[in-house]
């Protein structure tokens, strides 16, 4: 009887060990894959990194292509600014500057008085006179026709100034000229000296690009 209880003992040591070991390969084994876990919450921005080494300088890239050429501005160039070197010009006729200030594409005609339009366009013209000795009137003339006026009465013992100037619009050939109006000669106190200037000037503001 003890020896059968002995034995059996015996074998239920032997077998225990083994028994656990299974259970516990057992416990160890995955379970299946759970479902996935909501996004968590981001966490604070980190500090920014330092500022790395600058990189290397690139090669020049190649040279382009030259532009065309354009107009040059001196295809507009219209101007003038003449002076009185005789003093009391004669009336109706065209008074001829001959000082002269700048006149460098010669549109100004010295030996006429008359200044010819050579590019079509808008002129500015303007004439400062000095008036002495005599009443001064004089208007600025284009193609034969008076556009402006301007008068002035002399006072005794004293020198004065009479001045005019407008805008018009030429047409190439068209022609513009001071000239004194009036019958006799009492109206043509237009007067210049080594220290008194009477001056005409006109030059263009923009050419008829429809034209050019």
């Amino acid at each position: 009887m003890r020896g059968s209880a002995g034995f059996l003992l015996c074998s239920l040591l032997l077998v225990t060990p083994h028994g656990t070991e299974v259970a516990a390969q057992d416990a160890q084994q995955e379970g299946p894959k759970g479902e996935k876990g909501e996004e968590g919450v981001q966490g604070p921005k980190g500090d920014q990194g330092e500022i790395g080494p600058p990189g290397q300088r690139g090669f020049p890239g190649q040279p382009g292509l030259n532009g065309q050429k354009g107009e040059g501005a001196f295809i507009y160039r219209s101007a003038f600014s003449v002076g009185l070197k005789d003093r009391a010009p004669h009336p109706n006729v065209p008074i001829r500057f001959s000082k002269i200030f700048y006149n460098e594409q010669n549109h100004y005609d010295t030996s006429t008085g008359k200044f010819l339009c050579s590019i079509p366009g808008t002129y500015y013209f303007a004439y400062h006179l000095t008036v002495y000795l005599k009443d001064v009137k004089v208007s600025l003339y284009k193609k034969d026709k008076a556009v402006i006026f301007t008068y002035d009465q002399f006072q005794n013992n004293n020198v004065d100034q009479a001045s005019g100037s407008v805008l018009l619009h030429l047409s190439s050939g068209d022609e513009i000229w001071l000239q004194v109006y009036g019958e006799g000669g009492d109206n043509n106190g237009v007067y210049a000296d080594n220290v008194n200037d009477s001056t005409f000037m006109g030059f263009l503001l923009y050419p008829d690009l429809d034209v050019h």
